[in-house]
């Protein structure tokens, strides 16, 4: 059972998208924002089977396939990379709060950064 609440830190990082980048309501809508939190709830339950698992190649894989399904709905690699750090983002705010060392949360956020590497190093070789 994770230490923390999904549901608030998936709306925190939403937010946070949304902020960055206002022409995604321009562009997408409301739909486009529900798609963005179930998009999240997605990524946080495979941080979560890859941290049961003790395999960072699992959400490594799983971001590299999603990268190419979100690039033929017309998205970029720099979104899904900018999605991963605002869930770093939130994830770092979540450990100040507890002002514990939380494992769950370092070994998500190494995930994350390991996922963006990889992510980094395709867009780079294009």
């Amino acid at each position: 059972m994770t230490e923390f609440n999904i549901n608030v830190m998936v709306e925190r990082v939403t937010e946070k998208i949304y902020e960055n980048d206002p022409t995604l309501v321009e562009r997408y809508g409301d739909k486009g924002r529900t798609k963005c939190v179930e998009d999240n709830h997605h990524h946080f339950k495979h941080l979560e089977t890859a941290y049961e698992l003790d395999n960072s190649a699992f959400f490594i894989d799983y971001a590299i396939w999603l990268d190419g399904i979100l690039q033929k709905f017309g998205m970029s690699t720099q979104l899904l990379m900018d999605n991963f750090d605002f869930i770093i983002e939130v994830l770092l705010e979540e450990q100040g709060k507890q002002r514990i060392e939380n494992t769950r949360i370092g070994i998500y956020t190494d995930y994350l950064k390991q996922a963006n590497d990889v992510l980094r190093s395709k867009v780079e070789s294009h």
